[in-house]
């Protein structure tokens, strides 16, 4: 038997999708859902991970549902071809992470590298919840529920990617091949591991206030980028001007494609000469910002109109989500019931166990 090539990747529904998750992961879904190469595609919007930190803020998540399915559905992500499905209408998938609990010590979570830096950020301590104390375990039970072979993620989350491996590996030793292990698979680009935030801070949040958002209007994002930051030592024009750790530049480093410079900056070949210009002093930042501007219009302005079409027809976006969450739940429903045929919990299916007592109860 073929093993099936299977992806699963996920979001968290906290806000709308920002250009860093639009670089990071979801262009790269739409290349990969289109690639043909992939037997079936997953695509979670993690509702039930995002209340493990917002458990207070529910209206939040659920506000949220519908503008990550619009960004989703916006940027190509296409439902005939991805099954798109919201994490909670799975309940298989709580009762797969319970068993997995069982195979995980404590002292093995606190040792996972992204439960740690969380932990760390949240100022947590022993305050943390369960709930997130516990998500590499229910991210294991999503990525094998699905018997994905594919997660494409950043390296960031590799480790969490190792644990489920070894909760995989830990299952089939104890009950049996059973759960299949999946392999991660990393971004291509460097320069689209990790987007700064405007500011030029390392990381795009909500909470910082330094996102960039697919479905921003054209004169918000025009804003953004000429407010975005740059190098603060370079006050005149005339000054030399630093690369490293200049917002402008990095996402240059992301958009800019060599055809930019013909159609909006004719005065430079390409990106290496505008650079050399900058560091040597006499290129203004505003010339700069304008030719990003420029591009980034560009970039996103085919998701911002397809998303008014689709903002049109809510009931629709929703009944996909539905339709998604069916065929997800039949899935997961299929992997649920190996596990329980493994761990030897099916009772009620195991005509084998009933006649065995029936013998040793002495019933003819």
């Amino acid at each position: 038997m073929g093993k099936e090539k299977i992806i699963l990747t996920a979001d968290r529904p906290t806000g709308k999708l920002h250009i860093g998750h639009y670089v990071g992961s979801l262009k790269r879904r739409v290349e990969l859902q289109n690639s043909n190469l992939y037997d079936k595609i997953f695509i979670m919007i993690a509702d039930a991970q995002a209340l493990t930190d917002n458990a207070e803020n529910p209206e939040k998540v659920r506000q949220n549902i519908i503008e990550v399915a619009l960004d989703y559905l916006a940027c190509g992500i296409d439902p005939t071809k991805s099954t798109i499905f919201i994490q909670s209408q799975i309940p298989e998938l709580c009762e797969l992470a319970f068993y997995y609990m069982n195979l995980v010590t404590v002292s093995r979570l606190q040792r996972n590298p992204t439960v740690k830096t969380e932990i760390q950020m949240r100022n947590f301590a022993t305050s943390i919840p369960v709930g997130f104390f516990t998500y590499p375990i229910s991210q294991a039970s999503d990525i094998t529920a699905f018997k994905a072979t594919t997660v494409p993620v950043g390296e960031d989350q590799e480790p969490m990617l190792e644990q489920t491996r070894e909760i995989v590996r830990k299952f089939n030793a104890v009950y049996g091949e059973t759960l299949i292990e999946p392999e991660i698979l990393l971004p291509d680009n460097s320069a689209c591991l990790r987007l700064p935030g405007t500011d030029g801070k390392a990381k795009m949040s909500k909470s910082l206030n330094n996102c960039i958002y697919l479905s921003e209007s054209a004169d918000d994002l025009q804003k953004k980028i000429m407010g975005m930051f740059t190098d603060p030592g370079h006050l005149r024009v005339q000054d030399p001007g630093k690369i490293e750790g200049n917002t402008v530049f990095t996402y240059l480093d992301a958009f800019c494609k060599p055809e930019h410079f013909e159609k909006y900056l004719p005065d430079y070949p390409n990106l290496d000469e505008l650079k050399a210009h900058y560091q040597r002093g006499g290129l203004g930042d505003v010339k700069v910002k304008r030719f990003l501007n420029a591009i980034m219009q560009e970039e996103l302005e085919p998701t911002r109109s397809r998303r008014k079409e689709f903002e049109k027809d809510i009931p629709a976006i929703y009944n996909i989500l539905k339709k998604g969450s069916e065929v997800a739940r039949e899935a997961a429903a299929d992997t649920l019931s190996d596990v329980r045929k493994a761990m030897k919990i099916n009772y009620f299916d195991d005509d084998e166990l009933i006649a065995e007592q029936s013998k040793k109860f002495g019933q003819k």
